[in-house]
């Protein structure tokens, strides 16, 4: 299972043919997981009522990572690796435990997140 970022999504929905293809084909093959952290990102920036109806209808039929005690397991884990004063955040720390726990990839364009994921975490198109 593949973890799309936000900023991938960002792409995916401008449809960037650097990344639209791919993402449509991993989609199609049920192999995006969805973040509730990610979607409500994007639901933060959609721009109208239009945008929201589309990035719900992908997080209503998407797999999605579980939940449950995600937030507290990722404020340990940022704390323990001191994550916050390397400039990630505690959702960058969610998303991180949701892919420790759903043993997936993440595709990201965000080079701090990238930074300290091992490269067997990553996703490349």
């Amino acid at each position: 299972m593949i973890i799309l970022d936000t900023s991938i999504w960002i792409e995916f929905f401008k449809v960037n043919p650097s990344y639209f293809e791919t993402i449509q084909k991993l989609i199609e093959e049920q192999q995006v997981l969805a973040v509730d952290c990610i979607f409500g990102e994007l639901l933060q920036g959609a721009r109208n009522k239009r945008e929201r109806e589309i990035i719900k209808d992908y997080w209503e039929n998407l797999p999605k990572a579980g939940v449950s005690g995600l937030w507290i397991e990722a404020g340990i884990y940022s704390s323990e690796n001191k994550l916050i004063s390397k400039g990630i955040g505690l959702i960058d720390a969610v998303i991180i435990i949701a892919l420790q726990r759903n043993n997936a990839l993440l595709w990201s364009l965000d080079t701090k997140l990238n930074s300290i994921l091992p490269e067997e975490s990553k996703f490349s198109n």
